[in-house]
């Protein structure tokens, strides 16, 4: 009698396990299956993401080299280096014509909104050395600057937007790979609002 109420409670037991695993969505099992990458995987992960998504083009300094602007890898990451001269806007004939501008280097733009000075994101104090893991995931999923929840949105040409649809892993991945970079220190100028251009004129007749 023994043996036939726990070959009974076995089953019960089986069907049930069966039961869950048929239910349970396949992206689901998977997700749990799948293993969290090690640190170093991670730092690899976010070296090729960070390389290929392109953050150099602006947050790196460049130097002229025989075949055009080169990036400056003493100063990788470093964002627009204080100090470095620009030459004068005239707003009036570029930016109330519509048209944005971008320093030789690409580390300062500026159109109707302000003055951009790419971020250094070197792991540096200066930089994101400082930083959370969820203030760096925060600055890109909602344009928070520096990612806290009460600071001014991050302006253009930034594409956090883009950045917005990866992967939490990604971005996870991304952030241990610029701590794992060389920290440079400095201190990039504060963001300049500018007066956006008045609406057009509403069409005569």
């Amino acid at each position: 009698m023994k043996r036939i109420i726990l070959s009974a409670s076995v089953l019960a037991v089986l069907v049930l396990a069966a039961t869950t695993a048929c239910n349970t969505p396949a992206g689901e099992k998977a997700e749990t299956e799948k293993t969290a990458m090690t640190k170093e995987e991670l730092i690899k992960r976010g070296e090729y993401l960070v390389n290929t998504i392109g953050c150099d083009d602006c947050h790196s300094p460049k130097v002229m080299g025989p075949q055009g602007p080169e990036l400056d890898m003493e100063h990788r990451f470093a964002g627009h280096l204080a100090g470095s001269p620009l030459p004068p806007v005239d707003s009036a004939k570029m930016l109330n014509k519509g048209w944005a501008l971008f320093s030789m280097d690409l580390t300062v733009a500026i159109g109707p909104w302000g003055t951009t000075y790419a971020a250094n994101i070197s792991s540096d104090s200066t930089g994101i050395g400082m930083w959370k893991e969820e203030q760096f995931i925060k600055a890109l999923r909602e344009g928070k600057s520096k990612g806290l929840d009460n600071s001014r949105p991050i302006m253009p040409p930034m594409p956090w937007r883009n950045f917005a649809k990866l992967t939490d892993e990604d971005l996870k991945a991304m952030y241990h790979y610029l701590l794992s970079t060389k920290p440079v220190k400095n201190v990039v100028p504060a963001f300049q609002p500018g007066t956006p251009p008045p609406p057009p004129a509403a069409p005569k007749g």
